[in-house]
């Protein structure tokens, strides 16, 4: 893997930032998210990549781009073959309603490395390098959270937990209350929340809970990256998506899948750029003169480099496809 593609996907997350932030605050997800999925798509064409999508916008039937199966990038003789997982926007409420975290993320890895989850839920766990290896998710709550705490060299009391706010998680919060540690409610994006507890200033220590599948995958990359640890089950809700499951190859359904099983390898990359503002990645801003400022973060596992950067965009200076 050519390391020079981390800046390539840095470009990729750009132009997806840039065409959804156009949609902050107006209350229409599904403009955002296209408007992200046609920056993204064009993007892609100008890498040397063979890239197959494998976490992306739907099913063929779903989606006219970005879809699951897609072959992507230039796909010349000289191409890498590479497996590719998309969110163009990791949060599209956030966008709609102009709340924070939205970021637009890609993982790569070669081909065959990330797995093809089922459009379905996932039962997660994820905390920052110092935590890893001290977790498990078929543990109680209160053991994982005694475990990170004693890793992180704090009370219980001084731990955070981060929860997406939905129904569902009405037990999971009464008892992360009763052992006595600290709740953060999220409302969309849990890439972005799980990428979280890899950095102090973020001011959260675990997520715990049930998301989206697909973004499971490229949350575990994402850790792969960072030095932290993912864990998952699929979560399905019928026999529908338990057979979906079998006919996608995951014979066991209540296996505890590791980051080796969701990102394999040690040649992952990963990248994301801010839409809105959020703990870790500042959001679009526009200036006068046809300029924007981008805020964005790649990472690779194989050293475990983290770079931030900071980009002023000249937009009547880009190709079309880069606007």
């Amino acid at each position: 893997m050519d390391r020079n593609l981390a800046l390539n996907l840095v470009r990729v997350t750009e132009a997806a930032a840039l065409s959804s932030a156009r949609y902050l605050g107006r209350g229409d997800k599904n403009a955002a998210d296209q408007a992200a999925v046609d920056g993204m798509r064009k993007m892609f064409d100008t890498l040397n990549i063979d890239g197959i999508v494998v976490i992306g916008e739907g099913e063929m039937d779903e989606a006219p781009m970005l879809y699951i199966g897609e072959q992507i990038g230039r796909c010349i003789n000289t191409s890498l073959k590479v497996d590719i997982a998309v969110d163009p926007v990791d949060g599209t409420t956030a966008v709609a309603k102009g709340l924070p975290n939205a970021i637009a993320v890609v993982a790569m890895a070669p081909r065959g490395c990330l797995l093809h989850a089922p459009d379905m839920y996932m039962d997660k766990i994820a905390v920052g390098p110092k935590a890893a290896g001290k977790i498990h998710i078929d543990a109680p709550v209160e053991e994982n959270l005694n475990a990170v705490a004693r890793a992180l060299n704090k009370d219980i009391s001084d731990l955070t937990v981060t929860i997406l706010d939905r129904p569902r998680h009405t037990e999971l919060i009464d008892k992360v209350r009763k052992a006595g540690a600290r709740i953060k409610l999220f409302t969309d994006g849990d890439v972005a929340a799980a990428m979280a507890t890899c950095f102090e200033h973020a001011g959260v220590d675990i997520l715990l809970g049930i998301g989206g599948a697909p973004e499971g995958v490229i949350a575990a990359a994402a850790l792969k990256c960072m030095g932290g640890e993912f864990q998952g089950k699929l979560y399905p809700m019928n026999d529908e998506e338990k057979q979906r499951c079998i006919s996608m190859g995951i014979g066991d359904v209540n296996k505890v899948l590791t980051m080796d099983d969701l990102a394999k390898g040690n040649e992952v990359f990963f990248a994301a750029t801010g839409i809105s503002d959020g703990e870790l990645l500042r959001g679009v801003v526009y200036h006068q003169n046809n300029v924007a400022k981008t805020h964005s973060m790649v990472a690779r596992s194989e050293t475990g480099t983290i770079r931030f950067i900071e980009t002023i965009h000249k937009l009547d200076k880009k190709p079309e496809y880069a606007k």
